[in-house]
């Protein structure tokens, strides 16, 4: 599968599409997708650079020049910084979450890997996420791309998602289940 074959739609599709040309162009997307990847981890860090990135009271041109400031620092590749410069300039900072998620998408359908969303209590250590990618991988018969996130409230387990198909182990839902069949019995 390419990323000819894949759709994203909408701003964040746009420019992602944009930005995963671009990075062909210049065969740089490992270099692309860590910077992206480096990006979005700081994101779930950092309120402010969330309030930074989603608030319309910001001018353009601030967050412009704070966004190159944080690139910078973070040491982003030169196109990544064009990018994200032309992003803000355009006031479309907002959907930058979407559009390295998008770029993902694009980039693992160039690779022909399928993506894989797991969702988990607690950050999970390479190791484990190695052993979830290799049993996907054997469950599905093709090249597993991870995306880890978190989510306290699920207390414990995971939740997986990959295409369409969704596994929820998490001990939030079973208790939940467990409650509607209470229910049920009273």
């Amino acid at each position: 599968m390419s990323a000819e074959n894949i759709t994203v739609s909408g701003i964040s599709g746009r420019y992602a599409t944009a930005l995963f040309d671009l990075s062909s162009e210049a065969k740089q997307f490992d270099t692309v997708a860590a910077d992206l990847t480096t990006i979005k981890s700081m994101m779930a860090e950092s309120e402010d650079l969330v309030r930074l990135v989603r608030s319309p009271l910001i001018s353009r041109d601030d967050q412009a020049k704070a966004m190159a400031a944080v690139l910078e620092k973070l040491g982003v590749s030169d196109l990544v910084r064009r990018f994200v410069g032309t992003v803000a300039r355009n006031r479309r900072l907002f959907a930058l979450p979407d559009m390295i998620d998008d770029f993902g998408k694009l980039l693992a359908a160039e690779r022909g890997e399928v993506v894989a969303k797991v969702i988990s209590a607690k950050k999970l250590s390479d190791s484990q996420l190695e052993a979830i990618a290799t049993a996907l991988k054997s469950a599905i018969k093709s090249d597993v791309s991870l995306e880890a996130d978190v989510d306290d409230g699920l207390i414990g387990g995971l939740i997986v998602k990959v295409g369409s198909r969704m596994v929820d182990s998490s001990i939030r839902t079973k208790l939940q289940n467990l409650k509607f069949a209470m229910k049920g019995v009273g």
